[in-house]
C-alpha cells in the first residue's frame, strides 16, 4: 500500500459532493480518482477546499488550509500553480490539468514546473499538443478519464426511444449555436421532437456563480424556445442524469476549444446514446465516427446528422448498439492503475 497525497485549491467539495449535487468535469475526475486509488488499498489524503475533515469511501479529505503532507508516495497536483511545490519529499509527483495547456506557459508556472519537474498528466492527444516540446516537465503522459461506474451498465434498449435530444454541457459551451440550429432546422425536420437541457451555473460552484449571468441569457433564451420542443430541466446529479440518459435518443453538442475530454459525451456514448459533435479540439476523441455517432464539420452537416439520429431509426439502433459494445471499456479503475504506473508505485 502506498501513500498518496492529492491537492486541489478550486471549488468548494469534498467525496460526497459527487453524489449529492452536479459536478463539473474536473471536479469529478479528481473525487473518482482518489476513490478508485483508494479502492486499489492505497492510503489517499486530499487536501482542498472542503468544508471540514471527513472520511468518504476510503478517501481522508482535509481543508488544506489546515497544511499539507510533507512527504508521500506519489504527490497529485491538481491544475494550480499554487500546488507544485507541495508535498517536497514525495518520491515521485503528477501534475493533473483539464484545460489546453497553453496556461502553463505563464512564468509562474514554468519555473515552479522547472524546479519540480512532476511528470504532466494529460486526458488525451487534442490536449496534450496544446503543450509545446520545449516547455519544462518531467515526463508526458495521457491518461484519459474514466467512465464514471453508474454509466457503465446500461442494457440494449427494447425499442427506439422518441425524438428527444439531450444537452448536459456547460450552457457557455456554444448552446446558443445549438438552440439557433434547432429552432431553424433541425425541429423543423422532425416535428415533435424535443430537446431537453441539463445545465446551469450550480454545476461550476463559486466559478459558475461568476458567470451566471452569462448563462442566463443563454438558458433565457432556451426558456422562449419552449414552442419549439425545448425543455429546460437544469443539472442534476449523476444518478438521476443515467435516468436522463436512459430515456433519451441522442446527444446534441457542438464541443468547445476548451474542451480537453468531455465528460458528458463520454458517459452518454457509455450509455448506447448516440451523439453528434462538431469536429472541434477533443470531440473527434469521444466517437467512433459514423459507427456511435457523428462527428462533423459545420452548421449544415451538424444538422444534417441530427436529422438522421432523430427520425432513421434503423441508424438508431446500429449506433445505439456500436456505442454499448465499444465505449464503456475504460473505467476509473483503469485511469488508477495507469496513474500508479506513472507514479512507480505497481
Amino acid at each position: 500500500m502506498a501513500r498518496i497525497v492529492m491537492t486541489d485549491d478550486g471549488i468548494v467539495f469534498d467525496g460526497a459532493s459527487l453524489e449529492e449535487r452536479p459536478m463539473g468535469g474536473a471536479e469529478t475526475s479528481f473525487i473518482e480518482m482518489a476513490n478508485a486509488l483508494a479502492a486499489r488499498g492505497h492510503e489517499v489524503v486530499v487536501c482542498n477546499k472542503c468544508p471540514t475533515e471527513r472520511t468518504h469511501r476510503g478517501v481522508r479529505w482535509r481543508p488544506i488550509d489546515q497544511g499539507v503532507p510533507e512527504s508521500a508516495d506519489l504527490y497529485i497536483a491538481n491544475r494550480g500553480d499554487k500546488l507544485i511545490r507541495l508535498c517536497p519529499k514525495a518520491r515521485r509527483s503528477i501534475f493533473w490539468i483539464h484545460n489546453p495547456a497553453g496556461y502553463l506557459l505563464k512564468a509562474r508556472y514554468q519555473w515552479k514546473l522547472a524546479l519540480r519537474r512532476p511528470v504532466i498528466v494529460f486526458s488525451g492527444a487534442s490536449q496534450a499538443g496544446t503543450y509545446p516540446g520545449w516547455a519544462f516537465a518531467g515526463g508526458r503522459e495521457i491518461v484519459p478519464y474514466g467512465v464514471t461506474d453508474l454509466f457503465r451498465h446500461a442494457t440494449a434498449r427494447e425499442q427506439v426511444p422518441p425524438p428527444r435530444a439531450i444537452f448536459t454541457s456547460n450552457p457557455l459551451r456554444s448552446l446558443d449555436w445549438l438552440l439557433e440550429l434547432w429552432a431553424s432546422r433541425i425541429r423543423p425536420a422532425v416535428p415533435g421532437a424535443e430537446l431537453h437541457i441539463f445545465a446551469g451555473a450550480a454545476t461550476y460552484g463559486a466559478a459558475g456563480a461568476a458567470k451566471a449571468d452569462r448563462m442566463s441569457v443563454v438558458l433565457d433564451r432556451a426558456a422562449a424556445l419552449a414552442d419549439r420542443g425545448v425543455v429546460l430541466r437544469g443539472p442534476v446529479p449523476k444518478a438521476q442524469l443515467v435516468e436522463e440518459l436512459s430515456a433519451a435518443r441522442a446527444l446534441l453538442y457542438r464541443g468547445d476549444i476548451g474542451e480537453t475530454f468531455c465528460s458528458a459525451v463520454a458517459e452518454a456514448q457509455a450509455m448506447g446514446l448516440p451523439v453528434v459533435l462538431e469536429d472541434i479540439a477533443c470531440m473527434s476523441e469521444r466517437v467512433i465516427a459514423n459507427e456511435t455517432g457523428f462527428c462533423v464539420k459545420g452548421e449544415t452537416a451538424f444538422a444534417t446528422a441530427a436529422i438522421q439520429v432523430l427520425a432513421d431509426d434503423d441508424l438508431w439502433w446500429r449506433q445505439h448498439r456500436a456505442a454499448l459494445a465499444q465505449q464503456r471499456g475504460w473505467g476509473w479503475d483503469d485511469a488508477a492503475t495507469t496513474f500508479e504506473r506513472i507514479g512507480g508505485l505497481g
